[in-house]
């Protein structure tokens, strides 16, 4: 972070969430002493198992209660996961996206990650992930959508909009690797190994990296975080040896090009940062920032801010300016789009 403005943005996440945790304890202890009840979850989740030639692509999606009144218009989002996860870590993300702004969720979880089968090693590309998007599209009958997608995600996100941008109500692109500035890694560890392994230097860094954002992960609520970060790490274990070409993968990735096609296509597009991303550093945001003229939104939190701050998201969509610029657009075009179907 390199100016005040971006600490500022920052901060003012920060306190939003902050006053709302104050409320919501002191609605939680009001009710305790008046004997009152806390309010029924608005949504619940539904995971489904598609076979897809022989192999299980995994996804889940929320779901309102049978007596909630039908809302034909609901927006849908989907919700891109990032390298080593899977679409469960990101569920208390969506739940609150899906209660605050009513959207429709679903969360798939890429190939080799999540309990989703790995593909072949020569069948892997960001296009063939991105693409397992249009099974969840068909299967619940998807037409117009928000994406929103996290590091990994957000590559995956880019490659789709810019193929199918009429489809896209606007992209939300936190911390993402579409852009190849990250992969220049000038930290402490590639410094000092670069001159005797210049070729292991990269990832040395990046590793480093990823353990320096681990505190920021695990901050406040850490079994809460732990229990939902479990399932999907698990998963994923078992399946390492079939994730490690995409990382190499994600390390000689350029989307430059997919990112300009995006913007000419006017897609609403907005860019989340985390203030300490030590793993995706400031100068992608930057570049990124760049290409679509539009400035970055920073909150505080490093690489995965969203897993330890789940609200933090539909904070930066209801309360910051640029976050309601972003939601005020998808909702005029959903807005069109729904007109257009029922003219």
């Amino acid at each position: 972070m390199r100016n005040l403005e971006s600490w500022r943005q920052a901060l003012d996440v920060a306190g939003i969430a902050l006053r709302r945790d104050l409320s919501q304890t002191a609605r939680a202890t009001a009710r305790a002493l008046t004997g009152g009840t806390s309010p029924e979850a608005t949504v619940v989740w539904k995971v489904v198992n598609s076979d897809i030639e022989g192999r299980n692509f995994r996804y889940r999606y929320t779901e309102y209660p049978a007596d909630t009144p039908a809302t034909p218009e609901r927006i849908w989002a989907i919700n891109l996961h990032g390298y080593f996860a899977g679409g469960t870590m990101y569920a208390r993300e969506s739940e609150r996206l899906a209660t605050r702004l009513g959207w429709r969720v679903v969360n798939p979880s890429f190939p080799g990650f999540g309990g989703s089968d790995p593909l072949e090693w020569g069948e892997l590309s960001i296009s063939a992930l991105s693409r397992f998007l249009d099974t969840v599209r068909s299967d619940l009958g998807i037409t117009k959508f928000v994406l929103l997608g996290h590091s990994m995600g957000g590559a995956i996100a880019i490659d789709y909009a810019a193929r199918n941008p009429d489809d896209v109500l606007g992209l939300i692109y936190r911390d993402g690797v579409a852009t190849p500035q990250w992969q220049d890694r000038n930290g402490v560890t590639a410094r000092v190994l670069r001159p005797a392994m210049p070729d292991v230097a990269p990832y040395a860094d990046l590793m480093s990296a990823i353990a320096l954002d681990i505190p920021d992960l695990l901050m406040g609520h850490l079994f809460t975080t732990l229990r939902a970060l479990w399932p999907d790490l698990r998963s994923n274990v078992k399946t390492v040896t079939h994730s490690i070409p995409v990382g190499s993968m994600l390390m000689s990735l350029d989307l430059t090009e997919s990112v300009r096609r995006v913007n000419v296509a006017r897609v609403p597009m907005l860019s989340v940062w985390g203030c300490f991303d030590h793993v995706v550093t400031t100068s992608t945001a930057d570049a990124f920032a760049d290409i679509t003229g539009s400035p970055t939104q920073w909150v505080i939190g490093g690489h995965s801010w969203m897993l330890a701050r789940p609200s933090a998201q539909s904070d930066v969509l209801e309360h910051t300016p640029a976050g309601r610029a972003f939601h005020d657009a998808v909702r005029r075009r959903a807005e069109t789009t729904h007109a257009a179907l029922t003219a």
